[in-house]
């Protein structure tokens, strides 16, 4: 089913994505139902060691999206999140949410962000999914 976007405009959805996890699809459906064009920005985190590279992440997403995503994109970035939206005028960036503490620090994050010009938009985790992360995903993978 083809959807029309709310608005027109450009959105970006940050993460680590390792691995991808049924809520961050979620997530990339929803944005991209409420903009005409999602790009899903596979970040590097200094605070954080993913299992593969960047580029692997990428390719995986890419892969699980549905075909007839045509409005969502997928890049790897090694820098700030906030450089890469100056540098490809992207004013809005997408975030899930799935507990109190996301919330808090989300918040910190888009007070910063919105300091810059961009806007955050936080959209709540479905109830069925706010349990899982990508860290449990990835520790049940190990057993």
């Amino acid at each position: 089913m083809t959807t029309r976007p709310v608005t027109g405009g450009q959105a970006l959805y940050p993460g680590t994505f390792d691995p991808l996890t049924p809520g961050h699809l979620d997530i990339i459906d929803r944005a991209r139902r409420l903009f005409g064009q999602v790009t899903v920005l596979v970040a590097i985190n200094r605070a954080k060691t993913p299992a593969t590279a960047p580029t692997a992440r990428a390719a995986a997403i890419r892969e699980a999206l549905p075909r007839d995503w045509d409005s969502v994109n997928v890049t790897p970035w090694a820098g700030l999140t906030a450089a890469y939206c100056a540098e490809n005028n992207v004013r809005v960036i997408v975030r899930g949410v799935r507990n109190v503490a996301d919330l808090q620090h989300e918040y910190e994050l888009a007070g910063m962000n919105e300091s810059l010009g961009v806007t955050t938009v936080l959209l709540p985790a479905r109830p069925h999914l706010a349990a899982t992360s990508s860290t449990a995903v990835r520790l049940l993978g190990r057993r």
